[in-house]
């Protein structure tokens, strides 16, 4: 007889990184997800230039913990893997949005919002934005893609107020030439508009192109 798979929602607490305090002084918040085997205490200073009374870097951490290398190993979070897959996600939608709801009221009342995520935090980036689609000015994909399993379509007026920025290493393994030339198609077929920024590097988050990145946005503003 095969076991019969049950699901029960819990209580559980989520951590959370930040540089800077929120408050209404603060202009632009950038939520920023990290990659696959990360933790969001070292992620997050890789946003440490960018330190001003007027910005607060908020850097969740993702759910599930795992010891790198063996029990002696480094930890690290994942957001999620193949298995209760829809789960997961909807888990952290609602983890994100209720840290959303937790901090950006507490900012000036015409904040910026920039949602940053690298690698596997893209997907997680996305996938909260088209569960709850929250008000946010900026979104940057840095070093991910989007998840090709979505119906971007509906949406269209959504992400049509959005800033869209697509920023990838020109000696990054997961995004090969072939890669990128499959990510460009799922934008177009998406019918969204990505400006693209390549940066030195392999599959990281050079501390340098990522404040130049912000700096830019808030020049824009």
């Amino acid at each position: 007889m095969n076991p019969n798979e049950q699901h029960l929602t819990v209580q559980r607490t989520a951590r959370y990184y930040t540089i800077g305090e929120p408050g209404p002084e603060v202009a632009h918040c950038i939520i920023a997800c990290h990659g696959y085997g990360q933790l969001a205490g070292h992620f997050i200073r890789k946003f440490d230039r960018l330190a001003h009374p007027s910005r607060l870097i908020v850097a969740p951490e993702g759910l599930s913990r795992f010891y790198w290398q063996g029990l002696a190993g480094e930890v690290k979070a994942s957001w999620m893997t193949r298995e209760d897959r829809l789960s997961e996600i909807a888990d952290n939608a609602a983890y994100l949005s209720r840290l959303y709801q937790e901090v950006v009221p507490r900012l000036h009342p015409e904040v910026r919002v920039t949602l940053f995520g690298f690698s596997q935090g893209c997907a997680t980036q996305v996938r909260w934005v088209m569960e709850d689609f929250p008000e946010f000015d900026n979104l940057v994909l840095w070093a991910g893609t989007l998840p090709e399993d979505l119906d971007y379509k509906p949406a269209e007026s959504y992400w049509a107020s959005k800033s869209l920025y697509f920023a990838y290493g020109h000696d990054d393994p997961f995004l090969n030439p072939e890669r990128l030339v499959q990510h460009r198609s799922l934008l177009a077929r998406a019918g969204l508009l990505f400006e693209e920024i390549e940066y030195q590097g392999k599959h990281s988050v050079p501390r340098e192109a990522v404040a130049e990145l912000i700096e830019k946005l808030e020049r824009k503003a």
